[in-house]
């Protein structure tokens, strides 16, 4: 039996009573005494902190680095600028996805962000095509600690621990997936304008030797609530985000996922799988990723059967009761010609078949963001 790998931040977790679960070979916290409920709000409401140092980043540097990572994902990597990053999915021969991720662009190399539970089948695809290039890759993720703080006062509370030197971007001025370079808290970190829950926020890279001392003056820098696993779960559905192995997997290709912002069909050079992407660009796909919800109160949960016109056509990918609306919200793939606001489809919940509906994505959007 594999043993399970913990963040440099476990012991933390551990003396704040969080309920630890293997999650993507790691020993994770799910949730903490306060509960996904109360975790969940903090984040919409007010702040919270997410130790996601469990992720995976590989550094590729090189003349052909751009070119390589182009080569073998969706979107389009040429047109970054440094400073920017660049969400994206890694792709086949036939365009299904390995892994969806994060390209971050600095002046002399990238760096990917990768899911902890593909990093080694992610690695490994990308060596496999890495012939001809001019190009290096090398694996940094367990010597970086990750953490997501998010939420309306977010900005706030990193804005008072970080030093950003003169000449990188001021804190202020980082637009949405953007970044900069500085201290917080006195520790060197990648400070990024990104996340995963649909709020404000940053997300810090840096030293995982660091990940005590940075938890713990963010912790007592402001109203700020220890977030687990769980809530992180229920904000990104909530916000409409894809995870991989629940709407993402190896049989999906970007185009039925609705990743289609994510395809760059027009890119200077052949990619994996643009020919397949190509042809579903122009004759459609069979099949749709789609939101729905109940009218009346049951839950939908990964794995229930979805049901369309009296045939099983898959299965939930995603859903809870949502903490913010109140209202039972989930995602599945249906086809087609049924993948439309308003369409009717049932679940199979404990052999009872509970009347659904398509309704747009996302489910929430914070105040303010149009």
């Amino acid at each position: 039996m594999t043993q399970l790998k913990r963040t440099p931040l476990h012991d933390v977790h551990v003396a704040l009573g969080a309920k630890i679960v293997p999650f993507a070979g790691y020993e994770m916290p799910v949730q903490y005494p306060t509960g996904i409920t109360v975790e969940h709000k903090a984040v919409r409401e007010a702040c919270g902190m997410f130790d996601v140092s469990h992720m995976g980043e590989v550094i590729v540097r090189g003349p052909d680095a751009i070119r390589f990572v182009n080569s073998v994902t969706s979107n389009d990597v040429a047109a970054l600028s440094v400073g920017q990053v660049q969400y994206s999915t890694l792709l086949r021969a036939d365009a299904t996805i390995v892994d969806d991720l994060l390209v971050y662009r600095f002046a002399d190399h990238l760096m990917l962000v990768i899911n902890a539970s593909n990093r080694e089948k992610d690695i490994a695809h990308l060596e496999a095509h890495r012939a001809g290039f001019d190009c290096t890759m090398t694996d940094i993720s367990d010597a970086t600690a990750l953490l997501a703080i998010q939420g309306p006062q977010a900005p706030a509370i990193v804005a008072a621990l970080a030093d950003v030197p003169s000449g990188n971007t001021p804190l202020d001025a980082i637009k949405y997936y953007w970044f900069t370079e500085g201290n917080v808290a006195g520790v060197p970190c990648i400070i990024s304008r990104t996340g995963y829950t649909g709020e404000l926020g940053f997300e810090l890279y840096f030293d995982h030797t660091k990940a005590a001392d940075i938890w713990h003056a963010i912790m007592a820098a402001g109203n700020v609530t220890p977030a687990g696993l769980g809530c992180r779960d229920s904000l990104r559905l909530e916000a409409g985000m894809c995870l991989y192995g629940n709407e993402l997997d190896d049989h999906t290709t970007p185009l039925e996922a609705g990743l289609n912002w994510l395809v760059k069909l027009g890119k200077t050079e052949p990619f994996l799988g643009k020919g397949v992407l190509v042809r579903q660009h122009q004759d459609g796909t069979n099949r749709k990723l789609v939101g729905f919800t109940f009218d009346e109160r049951a839950i939908p949960r990964h794995g229930y059967g979805v049901v369309y016109g009296g045939v099983k056509v898959g299965e939930v990918c995603s859903g809870t009761m949502s903490p913010t609306l109140g209202i039972p919200v989930g995602t599945c793939y249906l086809p087609s010609a049924a993948a439309v606001e308003g369409a009717a489809f049932e679940v199979e919940i404990r052999g009872k078949m509970i009347p659904a509906r398509v309704v747009q994505l996302p489910f929430y959007k914070r105040p303010g963001k149009a």
